[in-house]
């Protein structure tokens, strides 16, 4: 079921993406998104795979009128990885994420402290999701996911722009 499904998606994305950008200019000025950098006791990262693109990435999305970006975090965070928070996070930094629209920014936070009974079932919107060592990410993690672990791991200057 999941290479069906990603067969289709892979067929229909380059096809609904000008709709959605289109969509979005007309009734947004600027888009926002968030993202999160979840990191568990031994520092492994959790990832998301979608059914609606390729590639694996941090969880997030996009922000909601009348939502603040950490709300919008919190939110996210539940939806795609059923992780609640139990302390502070950090704001690691806002990117232009120019190769979706030269409108469109996403906040990233870094959690280190969560709570996740357990990984969620695979559902519409996601539909495979993890814990990941750094240095052994899965084959088709984004490069813009990549950049952002590499800056909150490893100390790499952070780069104003999301690739």
């Amino acid at each position: 079921m999941s290479k069906r499904l990603d067969t289709i998606r892979r067929k229909c994305e380059p096809l609904l993406r000008p709709f959605f950008h289109t969509y979005f200019l007309l009734v947004r000025g600027m888009t926002l998104g968030v993202r999160a950098i979840v990191l568990d006791a031994e520092n492994k990262v959790f990832l998301v795979k979608h059914s609606y693109v390729s590639g694996w990435y941090l969880p997030g999305g996009g922000v909601d009128h009348g939502e603040t970006m950490e709300q919008a975090m919190r939110r996210e965070l539940k939806e795609e990885g059923d992780i609640d928070l139990t302390g502070e996070t950090v704001l690691h930094g806002i990117f232009l994420n120019s190769h979706v629209s030269r409108r469109d920014h996403v906040a990233v936070y870094l959690v280190r402290h969560f709570r996740q009974d357990r990984l969620p079932r695979p559902n519409r919107e996601i539909v495979e999701s993890g814990f990941f060592d750094s240095a052994a990410l899965p084959e088709g993690t984004t490069r813009g996911t990549r950049l952002r672990i590499a800056e909150a791991l490893e100390g790499k200057p952070l780069i104003a722009t999301w690739r």
